[in-house]
């Protein structure tokens, strides 16, 4: 026998009536937390670690709020400072942690968290930099400048601008550290596609704070490391290799934008940093101005006539992201006065004169490049890098950069009978300038001359001479 109808129609209104009540049950709410009162919510997250509130801050509104709460990040900075009075005793000491204290409810929202984490980075940042004063007796640098950037989270973005006032920031698709230098590369596609539309490029360097808190980018500063012009590339590009697909265009000393050769779209942009004060330059300027490097001036000298062209050691490489291609160390190269000319002051490494300082490349000149599904290898390009060092062994000039190198059709040498190149790099404190001959029974290359020269106007300015 079917159920009368109004028995039906009560059963079904209990049935509705039921599941009202399962959906506003506390016990089956999602978002029991925020049925909390918020004096029990905070006395929760007052149990909470640094990375703990970081990401529960990114929940929803009402937590970031809670998160962020001034008497939280207060109890946090005070833990932190006694963490590390007990490693450290000049790190903090009782006034500190007492005004620390009675001022928690004087300061600006956001106050206390800042300042949390800058005393971290201030503390990490202390700690590492001592292992950079192991300096290397065959390069003139840090030797442990990679390890120090990995422990202190140091990495670089490349914000591009376009002329919409659209902008878009990325992280390297892969880098790679050579004895002195690194060398970061982006992928095109996306913000890269069209470097007609792009205005400017900015590379920043980025130091962030180590917090357990997958999937999220920790707090964080950036150190503006250098600014690209897209409008001048596209006036007057230096185009100093290519192959079947790409163009590779040399805007300034150290950035090279590989462009497809079939379409105006950029294809990777790659970036070389010489590891002189990198960690400096990579975290200690700000988003908009660079880091600006201390003036450090050579002793006083009026004795000695030749002050400043002599003494200097140089250690050069050739390399590229698969093989280092030169590696060799230049001690005690000088100048004579009477050499000085055209604002130059050059300094002999390998003399084109003496046969025995001749130095055979370990392979061909070539520069690998990879994006996306894509490769291919510029012939006649690498990278070079270069480290100077006066009599004193302080970095006097450092250059990182991608070169070309080009036939000399005019070159005569009665000890050589093969074909002649020459790698040429200026810029405004200087040149470099390496002669080379391919051998083509031992199917290599020979450096029959480098000399490197310095302007004039520098040396003067670092030793106080008039030149």
């Amino acid at each position: 026998m079917a159920a009368p109808k109004e028995d039906i129609s009560r059963t079904g209104r209990a049935a509705r009536t039921s599941k009202r009540a399962d959906k506003s049950s506390p016990a089956s709410s999602p978002n029991l937390m925020e049925r909390l009162p918020s004096e029990i919510l905070m006395k929760i997250l007052s149990y909470l670690d640094a990375a703990a509130l970081f990401s529960i801050s990114h929940i929803n509104k009402l937590f970031y709020q809670l998160a962020n709460d001034d008497a939280v990040w207060n109890k946090i900075y005070i833990a932190g400072l006694i963490k590390n009075k007990k490693r450290e005793p000049i790190c903090a000491d009782e006034l500190l942690l007492k005004t620390a204290a009675t001022e928690a409810q004087d300061r600006a929202a956001g106050y206390w968290k800042r300042l949390h984490f800058t005393s971290v980075a201030a503390y990490e940042m202390n700690k590492w930099k001592s292992h950079l004063r192991p300096i290397s007796l065959h390069t003139g640098m840090p030797s442990q400048t990679e390890r120090v950037l990995r422990n202190l989270h140091v990495s670089w973005e490349l914000t591009a601008s376009h002329h919409s006032g659209r902008q878009c920031t990325r992280e390297p698709s892969w880098s790679h550290f050579c004895e002195t230098s690194v060398t970061l590369c982006w992928s095109g596609g996306g913000c890269l596609a069209d470097y007609q539309q792009i205005s400017t490029l900015q590379l920043h360097g980025v130091r962030r704070i180590a917090l357990n808190c997958p999937g999220l980018k920790t707090p964080g500063w950036r150190s503006l490391m250098a600014k690209l012009d897209m409008e001048a590339l596209a006036e007057s590009p230096q185009v100093i290799g290519q192959d079947r697909l790409v163009e590779l265009k040399l805007p300034q000393p150290g950035v090279i934008i590989g462009v497809w050769r079939d379409q105006p779209s950029v294809a990777f942009v790659m970036v070389t940093l010489h590891l002189h004060r990198l960690l400096e330059r990579s975290s200690l300027g700000s988003s908009v101005r660079p880091y600006v490097e201390p003036i450090i001036k050579s002793p006083f000298d009026d004795i000695d006539p030749e002050y400043g062209l002599h003494g200097y050691q140089l250690h050069f490489v050739l390399y590229n992201s698969a093989c280092t291609i030169m590696s060799r160390s230049f001690p005690q190269i000088f100048c004579r006065r009477t050499q000085i000319s055209d604002g130059l002051i050059p300094l002999p490494a390998i003399s084109s004169t003496i046969n025995s300082q001749h130095t055979p490349l370990s392979c061909g000149i070539s520069l690998p490049w990879r994006c996306e599904a894509l490769q291919g290898a510029v012939k006649n390009c690498c990278i070079m890098s270069l480290t100077l060092l006066d009599e004193f062994k302080t970095p006097f000039w450092c250059v990182a950069s991608p070169v070309s190198m080009e036939r000399e059709k005019n070159s005569v040498s009665y000890d050589y009978d093969g074909k002649h190149f020459l790698i040429h790099y200026r810029d405004s404190e200087g040149q470099v300038k390496m002669n080379l001959v391919w051998m083509k029974e031992q199917k290599q290359f020979f450096v029959i001359s480098l000399v490197v020269s310095v302007s004039v106007c520098k040396v003067n300015k670092h030793f106080n001479r008039n030149y």
